[in-house]
């Protein structure tokens, strides 16, 4: 979760409007703040980071993806619980956009007893339900604001879902859970619930396609919202994509400025191969996911949205990065 105020809902459906929104929203514009990274350590290969949602590590067997996340500190004390399930699903989440299988997970928790208890629990649930193992962390006992971090490793198959892999011509597709509601106090659409024990199955799908060679590229849609994530996998080229809002899955009764501003607990984007686009799509619609292409990358470093026939840009990448992140 990032370090900001979680906002009311957006509401809007002025394609001017919406792009505005989430240029605006402090989930993209928080992202800048991941230059520190380069200023502090320079610039890097992306395809072992920083700038994909893991890192790719060749071992004497193969490659494995390697991955953290820290909860926002706010989230953790208002409900310590969640905060555990969402260290393993934003892991998992990070380890499936890679193309990865999820090994297993470890953990650092700091705390005083009742929301170390209910970090940890939440932390097993998480686990019970993708089908990974804990295996392993650290406590230290505090009275203060408490935290968790969580970090996992995944087998990887075939060629990583990497932004080094995105060209001009593929599709863009849009796959996520509908299933469930927006969280009231947190920009947060948790669709676990409802999918249960489908979850593990559901994630596992990214690892499938990257093995066929169906899907090239891929990003889960994090706390920066669709559009921000989505400027994060265009920002290595800079590639551009006019979006058609129209064709975007939302869940009924969600304004589309909120879904396109939260963190969906299953939302990813994905680059298809030249001509392999229906079998990407297909893969979530037998799982019962909805998926959609809904533009086509292209050279011009330029964000935007269509709607009804209107047109907005949302951001040209060439002028204004997203993470401020510098390349090798």
């Amino acid at each position: 979760m990032p370090s900001t105020t979680p906002l009311p809902a957006a509401t809007g459906s002025d394609v001017a409007a919406l792009a505005h929104a989430v240029r605006t929203h402090p989930g993209w514009t928080a992202k800048s703040a991941i230059g520190l990274v380069s200023e502090v350590l320079g610039p890097s290969d992306w395809e072992r980071g920083p700038g994909d949602d893991g890192a790719v590590v060749p071992t004497a067997h193969g490659r494995i993806v390697a991955c953290g996340e820290a909860m926002w500190p706010p989230f953790v004390e208002r409900d310590p619980r969640a905060a555990g399930f969402a260290a393993v699903l934003t892991n998992v989440n990070d380890v499936a956009a890679m193309g990865g299988r999820p090994l297993g997970l470890v953990d650092t928790v700091v705390a005083a007893e009742p929301a170390a208890r209910a970090i940890l629990e939440g932390l097993r649930r998480g686990c019970e339900l993708f089908g990974i193992p804990l295996l392993g962390g650290h406590l230290t006992p505090h009275d203060g604001t408490p935290s968790v971090s969580a970090f996992a490793v995944g087998d990887l198959g075939g060629e990583p879902l990497s932004v080094t892999r995105c060209a001009p011509g593929q599709d863009l597709v849009v796959a996520a859970a509908l299933d469930g509601r927006m969280r009231p106090d947190f920009p947060f659409f948790p669709a676990f619930e409802q999918r249960g024990t489908r979850c593990a199955g559901d994630v596992a799908v990214l690892a499938t396609l990257a093995d066929s060679g169906a899907a090239v590229a891929a990003k889960d849609i994090s706390m920066a919202g669709l559009a921000g994530s989505l400027a994060m996998l265009l920002e290595w080229g800079p590639f551009g994509v006019e979006v058609d809002l129209d064709a975007v899955p939302c869940p009924e009764g969600v304004d589309l400025a909120a879904w396109l501003t939260c963190f969906p607990s299953f939302g990813f984007l994905l680059c298809a191969a030249p001509g392999r686009t229906a079998e990407v799509l297909g893969a979530f619609h037998e799982r019962g996911l909805a998926a959609a292409a809904v533009g086509r990358l292209d050279d011009s470093g330029v964000l935007a949205f269509r709607r009804d026939g209107a047109r907005a840009q949302v951001a040209d990448l060439r002028t204004e990065p997203v993470t401020r992140l510098s390349r090798a």
